[in-house]
């Protein structure tokens, strides 16, 4: 039966979805000032991010539920098949671990208050994540410049007749692992983990990204709810985070409210615009610390506190 949380979740899923369409579309930038997203920033966003991060990609979606304020080939992101290793109440405290707010100003004793987990894969602070996201240019541009140096002189580079072939040096070739077959490899302690198809919708009336999470257990069966609760910070199972229809198809997912979003990025906006005032920049060097298009790359970083055991940094490490 379902509960008084659930039944109000449900109700207040139908009130959103109604007051979303109601709303009007953003049509100026607010993005330094509020956090927030105009659906064109959101697809700025999201080219970066596809471009940065090639497992994620775009989608379009049913067409009955396209969304005509976005490209009718660029209604959301996805990326498939992230790992899932452990459950959320398998992360342990440390002494050196402690929760703490992920921005002043947000009541952390609020259902909505965002906090770091105790995952190492999220950054510690928001100047960490700052940094992280400021110096990714300059180290691209740093190890093109190594590239550059680097050079093989001809006579470095040994003939290919010198080079011995295997048979010649009485190798014996052992059989690849990869051409097992299934009987066989049933029988080897092989790692099997869950995984997620994780999506990235835009929120018309929070005018900012949303995620939503679809679960499969270790056969590749879809995951229940109460399941997929197991892989979400306690803190925030069925109060930020609950299931709700997808805007774009069929289906009911996990979804993590957006109604804290903007306040958390104006937070993060905020420390990057100061740093770089501070004088971390370099000469010539914007005075905002970021861009609107690496928005979701900061974004999927502090998602990482809510959903701390779905392991989606390889996709992120731009």
């Amino acid at each position: 039966m379902s509960s008084v949380q659930d039944v109000y979740n449900n109700i207040y899923s139908t009130f959103h979805s109604m007051r979303e369409y109601l709303s009007p579309v953003l049509k100026n930038s607010r993005f330094k000032e509020t956090g927030c997203l105009t659906p064109e920033e959101f697809v700025a966003a999201g080219d970066f991010l596809v471009y940065k991060c090639p497992t994620w990609a775009w989608e379009r979606g049913l067409a009955e539920k396209r969304r005509d304020y976005l490209p009718a080939d660029k209604q959301f992101l996805v990326t498939r098949n992230v790992p899932c290793f452990r459950r959320a109440r398998q992360m342990e405290y440390t002494d050196d671990g402690d929760e703490t707010q992920i921005a002043d100003g947000i009541d952390s004793a609020e259902d909505d208050g965002w906090t770091y987990t105790h995952s190492s894969r999220v950054a510690k602070t928001m100047d960490e994540i700052a940094h992280d996201i400021m110096d990714e240019e300059e180290e691209e541009e740093e190890a093109r410049r190594r590239l550059q140096d680097i050079s093989i002189q001809e006579d470095e580079i040994p003939d290919m007749d010198d080079i011995p072939d295997i048979e010649d040096d009485g190798v014996i070739e052992e059989e690849d692992p990869a051409t097992v077959k299934p009987e066989a490899a049933a029988n080897d302690k092989i790692l099997q983990v869950r995984t997620y198809d994780v999506f990235i919708t835009y929120d018309k009336y929070y005018q900012t990204p949303r995620m939503w999470l679809f679960g499969y257990d270790e056969q590749r069966r879809p995951l229940s709810s109460s399941r997929v609760f197991e892989d979400v910070n306690p803190d925030y199972v069925k109060k930020t985070v609950t299931i709700e229809t997808h805007p774009h198809l069929s289906m009911s997912l996990a979804s993590i409210h957006p109604c804290k979003h903007a306040d958390v990025m104006k937070k993060i906006i905020e420390r990057m615009g100061d740093g770089v005032s501070a004088g971390l920049g370099k000469a010539g060097q914007q005075e905002t610390g970021i861009r609107v298009d690496q928005y979701l790359i900061i974004f999927l970083k502090f998602m990482s506190s809510v959903v701390p055991t779905i392991d989606y940094d390889h996709t992120i490490s731009a």
